[in-house]
């Protein structure tokens, strides 16, 4: 009898990001990374396999997937299938509690749910690393979000070597994100087109990987000494080297729009006011401002001078993936 396992992960944001991979089949990438799982944005994925089914059905947030836009979650399976022996296709129901393809973390979430429910109910018993290095397969991003609170991917050389274990976690200090949600629809290009984008065109590419590489180091120790400003400045800095390469690249594009500019202004008249705050973004216009839940009420205050209180969404340090079978 087929059993269905249900997987719940979190999505991540990245702190220090990768941007660009080394080997597109298996999802390795060009630097390591470390970021945070968030508690408040959330996937989760249902699989079941059955034999009496003649192919792979996909339903997403309720809505049964059309094959072309259920390809890659469908390619996903038949790398667990692979690895497990297993011929059956499987019926999946996701529910993503995140907004999707807008620089929220979607895919990460997304794959690390599938990867967790589709590896178990396929009769897989994987490890927390060889978990991670499966979701990497499907989004590498996916990697990370196995784990809750500060997890680090090591970039690796090859499958076996390429996966994500925890830095901190529980997070015992207070640390936080706001999220400023500016357009939660899909963003102009892909963050996978994106990257590719850049390591091809952008003459700054090289420098991005050492400079990361550094930036690597320095925020494990932030993280170790848990000291807000440090972690803060170089999420800040890292990220916007990040965007630059997008500038650099031929053609140049970016993920920017005004109301993002107006978040990160926002954020640095705050910071010039004392209250310690910084900016990240990824691939989208959403920005995520990271600090202190004790100021959270003055920088809400100041950011509703321009958004409404439903654009601002508090997160604080998440728990990794967790499984029920039934």
């Amino acid at each position: 009898m087929s059993k269905t396992v249900t997987a719940k992960a979190h999505t991540n944001i990245a702190l220090v990001k990768y941007w660009g991979k080394k080997d597109a089949t298996l999802m390795l990438p060009q630097n390591g990374s470390i970021s945070l799982t968030l508690d408040h944005f959330y996937t989760e994925t249902s699989v079941t396999f059955d034999a009496k089914a003649n192919q792979d059905v996909i339903y997403f947030n309720q809505t049964k997937l059309a094959p072309g836009k259920a390809r890659r979650m469908v390619s996903f399976l038949d790398l667990v299938r692979q690895l497990s022996g297993q011929t059956a296709r499987a019926i999946v129901k996701t529910s993503n509690h995140v907004p999707t393809s807008a620089g929220l973390a979607s895919s990460a979430s997304g794959f690390a749910a599938l990867a967790a429910a589709s590896s178990q109910a396929a009769g897989l018993t994987l490890t927390p690393t060889e978990l991670s290095r499966l979701a990497r397969r499907g989004s590498g991003s996916a990697t990370r979000s196995i784990f809750g609170g500060f997890v680090e991917w090591h970039a690796g050389h090859d499958d076996a070597s390429s996966y994500a274990e925890t830095i901190q976690d529980p997070v015992d200090w207070d640390i936080q994100m706001i999220a400023v949600v500016l357009q939660a629809h899909k963003k102009p290009i892909s963050s996978t087109n994106g990257m590719a984008r850049v390591v091809q065109t952008s003459p700054y590419y090289a420098a991005w990987v050492k400079t990361a590489n550094h930036d690597l180091a320095q925020m494990r120790t932030a993280i170790a000494d848990r000291n807000l400003t440090a972690v803060g400045e170089i999420a800040e800095t890292n990220a916007m080297r990040m965007h630059a390469l997008n500038l650099s690249a031929k053609p140049a594009f970016n993920y920017f729009t005004a109301d993002t500019l107006t978040t990160i202004k926002i954020v640095e008249n705050l910071r010039a006011r004392g209250i310690n705050c910084y900016y990240t973004l990824d691939a989208g216009p959403n920005v995520k401002i990271i600090c202190a839940g004790k100021d959270t009420a003055k920088i809400t205050s100041a950011l509703q001078t321009h958004f409404t209180a439903e654009q601002l969404i508090i997160a604080k340090p998440g728990p990794g993936i967790t499984m029920t079978t039934n």
